[in-house]
């Protein structure tokens, strides 16, 4: 079992990420921080409160804000606008199914995206997102390379080729209604018989960016052992290295446990190893009490230790 296979398919509040240019322009703008911190939250964009509490732990607004929204619910406009309104970018992981209804949706399959069932859908959202340009950022059918939703391939009868169809579909529908959204393509952590990167990589003229999805479980569950930022962070960015695009890559979801080790100097050590990555623009932390207590203030000196991380990071 893998550290994502834990959180399955549950929805949630998710985190956004940075794009190239925004990086490239942080690296220009003296004593901001080269990497970007993200957050999600249980009450997502709108919920100033719970957005503002993250800014006094941080001691720093977040740059990013994920949310998660299923093929049922129309483009989040509102939100969008909140993130845009708080200085962040808003990251929407739009996942091809219904909330709750389990692995088999066939209805909801991405060979049926492939084919044009959902054209008008997905017009819907290019639509309401054109006027945003390239201020959103889409993270479509994250963890295509896991086994616990219904398009990664070898599910319900799934293949690569109907995840790539499926993605360049959605891409052409955008691009031909004027919306130009920054393109996320996301993976779990890769494991031993986990589906090879390659086969699921839809190209680089349908993709801007790259991401990591990487949690430390710590002892939490009866599978999960401790560990240390590179054990937890390397392999994955190595694979994605290894596709050989160049693009940037941010860590777009992750987080530790507090049981089996220390949480404070592990939140120390990731934020310093991240930030040594050359090509890692941002990470975004899931602020949420869950399988295990992910959050910033799991404990005192965690949130303490969060804080100082950030002022630590490198600047240009």
């Amino acid at each position: 079992m893998t550290r994502r296979a834990a959180l399955g398919a549950l929805g949630a509040v998710g985190l956004a990420a940075a794009t190239a240019a925004e990086a490239s322009a942080a690296r220009s703008a003296a004593g901001t921080p080269q990497l970007a911190f993200g957050v999600a939250t249980p009450g997502g964009p709108l919920d100033a409160t719970g957005l503002n509490e993250v800014t006094r732990l941080a001691g720093e607004a977040p740059r990013l804000i994920l949310r998660y929204k299923d093929f049922q619910q129309p483009a989040p406009v509102s939100e969008i606008q909140a993130c845009i309104n708080r200085g962040a970018r808003p990251v929407i992981t739009w996942e091809p199914w219904v909330w709750g209804g389990g692995l088999e949706q066939p209805a909801y399959s991405v060979a049926r995206i492939a084919a044009g069932y959902f054209d008008s859908y997905v017009r819907s959202w290019a639509t309401a997102l054109a006027p945003f340009g390239d201020l959103v950022t889409i993270r479509f059918a994250h963890e295509m390379n896991g086994y616990w939703y219904p398009w990664c391939p070898g599910v319900n009868g799934t293949t690569a080729g109907d995840f790539i169809a499926a993605w360049r579909r959605i891409h052409g529908i955008f691009s031909a209604n004027g919306a130009r959204p920054q393109w996320l393509w996301s993976v779990n952590d890769p494991y031993p018989g986990s589906v090879p990167l390659a086969s699921v990589y839809p190209g680089s003229d349908v993709v801007d960016q790259l991401a990591l999805d990487s949690y430390n479980f710590g002892t939490s569950q009866g599978w999960s052992v401790w560990e240390g930022p590179a054990q937890t962070f390397a392999p994955g960015l190595d694979a994605l290295r290894a596709l050989g695009t160049g693009k940037r890559i941010i860590i777009s979801e992750t987080a530790s446990s507090e049981l089996g080790g220390s949480k404070p100097t592990w939140i120390k050590d990731a934020v310093s190893y991240l930030d040594a990555q050359p090509d890692v623009d941002a990470f975004i932390w899931f602020h949420f009490l869950k399988e295990t207590d992910w959050r910033i203030n799991s404990s005192k000196a965690s949130a303490t230790a969060f804080k100082n991380a950030l002022s630590a990071r490198s600047s240009a």
